[in-house]
Parts: C-alpha cells; structure tokens; sequence
C-alpha cells in the first residue's frame, strides 16, 4: 500500500521537475544570446596620459578614481620636502666650508674654542652626503612623476576592458554515480 503512494507521488513530480528544467534550460540560452555592449576609445589611455604630464592627477581625475589624487599629491609633496630641504642644509655646510677656506672661523660649525666642532673633511664629507641625498630625492620625484602618468594610462586601459558574466570561472560539484563521491573542479567556458 506505501509502495502504491510513492508511485503516484513519483508520476505526479517527475512531469513538474521535467517542466522546471527545460524552462530553465531556455532562460539560460536567451540569457547567453543578449549582445553586450561596449564602446571602446582607443585615444582614451593616451589622453589620460597626457592629461597626467600636464597636471599630475588630472589623468586620474580624468578615468574617475578621484581617491589617487591625495596619494599622487602627498608622494610628490614628499620628495619635494626631501628635495628642498637637503638643498638647504646642503648650502648650511658649504657656505661654512667656503668660510673657513677664506679664513673666517665665525660660521655655526666652528664652536667657541680654539679647535672647530666640525673639521673641515666633516664638512666635505657631509657636503657630499647631502649632495647625494639631495640628488636621490629628485630622482624619486621624477620617478613618482612618471610612475603618476603610467598609471594614469594602465587604468585608461583596464576601464575599457570586458568584464561580463561569460568571462567567469565558476566552480561546480560533479556527483560520480558509480562511486557517489563529489569531485570539485573548475570550468572554464570560452563562448564565440
């Protein structure tokens, strides 16, 4: 008698869950048939680029990533700072060795005493530690200035790239019947 109602209940379901799954199966196949749309402009990286060489930030500000702005701001301020400010003490140490070359003995670094605080190779040497300082600050602001107009031009790029639903890797279970154990893998679906 119980068999009799698992009978019935399975002619009853197995009609219904045919029906859910061609219904689904032709939603799938609309769903991959609609046309995606896209405009590219391939001027656009190099106007973001050029846009960035003029003012930095303005290529960014140009492909809408108005957060980079205070970065690019804050890093070439940065090695500005270090620029000027080596330059600076810089003059400090050579005006004080051009000084004692002219036989002053009144400049900051000489002290009170008979013998200087700084000997005159101090002074060479720390002459040549700010020079070299100085230098590589300047060369790391030029650098932050190029790397600015690079990813101004590489982020121009990246906003035209296609990024859909057909360009994913989707991870699945396949259920083995002979062993029932489930395998996880990963398809890779390539649509022309």
């Amino acid at each position: 008698m119980i068999h009799k109602y698992y009978l019935f209940l399975i002619f009853i379901a197995y009609p219904w869950s045919s029906f859910a799954q061609t219904v689904a199966e032709s939603e799938v196949i609309v769903k991959q048939k609609q046309p995606v749309s896209y405009s590219i402009d391939p001027l656009s990286p190099a106007r973001a680029a050029f846009y960035s060489a003029i003012i930095p930030g303005l290529g960014q500000a140009r492909n809408k990533k108005y957060w980079k702005i205070p970065i690019i701001y804050a890093a070439l301020g940065t090695g500005l700072y270090f620029y000027t400010d080596n330059n600076k003490v810089y003059k400090r140490y050579r005006n004080a060795y051009k000084r004692r070359l002219s036989g002053f003995s009144d400049d900051e670094f000489y002290g009170s005493g008979a013998t200087p605080i700084l000997s005159n190779e101090a002074l060479i040497r720390a002459q040549q530690t700010l020079r070299r300082n100085k230098e590589l600050s300047l060369l790391i602001t030029i650098g932050l200035y190029a790397l600015n107009i690079l990813e101004a031009n590489v982020d121009a790029h990246l906003l035209q790239y296609n990024v859909d639903n057909n360009l994913a890797i989707k991870p699945y279970i396949d259920f083995e019947t002979p062993e029932n154990s489930a395998q996880i893998g990963l398809t890779l679906n390539i649509n022309f």
